[in-house]
Formats: structure tokens, C-alpha cells, sequence
């Protein structure tokens, strides 16, 4: 399975779940005028449950097109199967290749630049944020090594483009001994509630920032519009 081949997610169960979320997805792009769109993996969808969705950015008219366990294969087999049409978002984040297991680092991140590549194709209008992946694992956790060198080669990707913006989200969740708090990822790697509060603070910081830009610019167009 190649990180850039476009692939539909596994159905393990014979309950087509995956599908019908990705049904659901396409059709709530017909109705749907979101400033924001939100796309991932687990991440993303288990965002919908937190307090810092409900009190921030639920209110900034936001949508989540997150499936748990989607590998970076599965992301761009959606987003080139529907759930990129009919909208016009100001801004989309992006978080994915934690789940793909297997995978070099060198891997992962092709997988994650041919998501953005296909995203600014889409919707060039759009800001792209791409978010860091988390830390994980003991000290010593070969995922935790992967997933840093994920990072090293995305902030590399991202030098020179204004349009793309990586964040780092790991604000702080490993301690001076190198180890993770259960109080921030129960299972050392899912995200508790005061864990998702910590990681997606910068994100909120940065879109408030965005918005605030955003919607100065269309004041100052409508107002030199007005004196012509």
C-alpha cells in the first residue's frame, strides 16, 4: 500500500462504516458554507467531542470531515472523490500519518505533501494549516522517533509558501523525563480532553488571527469600493 495512492479505507467489519461517513461528507458539501474545514484522522474527528470545538471553533463555522484510523492514502481517496467540491472555506486544517503504521517517515510525509499539493489544486482560495504529528509512546517508541522526523521534513516542505503554514501542537506534552502524563493522552497517544485543549490552542490562536485578517481585508475592499 503506497502513501500516495489514493485508497478507500478498510471496511475490517462488514458494516461499511467508513463509506457512509464519506457518503455523509460529500453530501454536507451541497448544503454546507463553512469558513473552516477540517480534515483527518482521528484527530480531527475526536476533535468534534472537545470542549475547545464546542466553545471556539464550532462558533467559527466549521466542518469536520475527520475518520478515525485514515491513513494518508484514505484522506487523498476522499478529498478526490467528493469532499472538496461545492465548497469555498477561507481556511482547511489538515492532520494525518499517525495511523500509517508501516510506513518510513520519508513515506508518510510524500503521503501528507500529495494531500496538500491536491488541496491547493482544489481550493486555491483556501489557507492551508497543516498540523504537527503528536508525540507518543514511551521515551525510547519508535513511532515517537517516526513521527519527529515526519515534522523535521513538513517544516522543510513548508519554507517559502505563504499559502501553507505548519503548526507545532506538542506544546509541552513530554516531561523532563522524556515520558508522556496520562492527564494529556490516557493512552499515551489519544488525546484526554486537557490534551486537546493544549494541543489545539495555537491552532485556535491562529485562526482568530486569520479571520480577524481576513475579514479586515473585505472591509477595506468594500469601503475603497464605496468611494469609487
Amino acid at each position: 500500500m503506497s502513501s500516495t495512492t489514493p485508497t478507500e479505507g478498510e471496511d475490517l467489519y462488514g458494516e461499511g462504516r467508513w463509506r457512509l461517513m464519506h457518503q455523509r461528507f460529500v453530501s454536507e458539501t451541497r448544503d454546507a458554507e463553512p469558513e473552516i474545514l477540517w480534515v483527518g484522522d482521528s484527530i480531527i474527528q475526536n476533535l468534534l467531542n472537545s470542549r475547545i470545538w464546542e466553545t471556539s471553533f464550532c462558533l467559527m463555522h466549521s466542518l469536520n470531515f475527520g475518520i478515525s484510523g485514515d491513513r494518508t492514502e484514505n484522506v487523498l481517496w476522499r478529498l478526490q472523490n467528493g469532499e472538496l467540491e461545492n465548497l469555498s472555506p477561507k481556511m482547511i486544517v489538515l492532520s494525518v500519518g499517525q495511523e500509517n503504521y508501516g510506513d518510513t517517515p520519508e513515506k508518510i510525509a510524500e503521503g501528507v505533501q500529495a494531500i496538500c499539493a491536491l488541496i491547493r489544486s482544489k481550493q486555491p482560495q483556501a489557507f492551508l494549516i497543516v498540523l504537527t504529528l503528536l508525540p507518543r509512546g514511551n521515551p525510547d517508541s519508535p513511532l515517537r522517533q517516526r513521527n519527529r522526523k515526519v515534522n523535521e521534513m513538513m517544516t522543510e516542505y513548508v519554507k517559502g509558501n505563504s499559502r501553507v503554514q505548519l503548526v507545532n501542537i506538542d506544546t509541552g506534552f513530554v516531561q523532563v523525563d522524556d515520558t508522556i502524563s496520562h492527564h494529556d493522552m490516557f493512552d499515551y497517544m489519544s488525546l484526554t480532553q486537557k490534551g486537546y485543549s493544549k494541543a489545539f490552542e495555537p491552532v485556535n490562536e491562529l485562526l482568530t488571527q486569520l479571520l480577524q485578517e481576513m475579514e479586515g481585508e473585505v472591509g477595506r475592499t468594500e469601503a475603497e469600493g464605496a468611494a469609487d
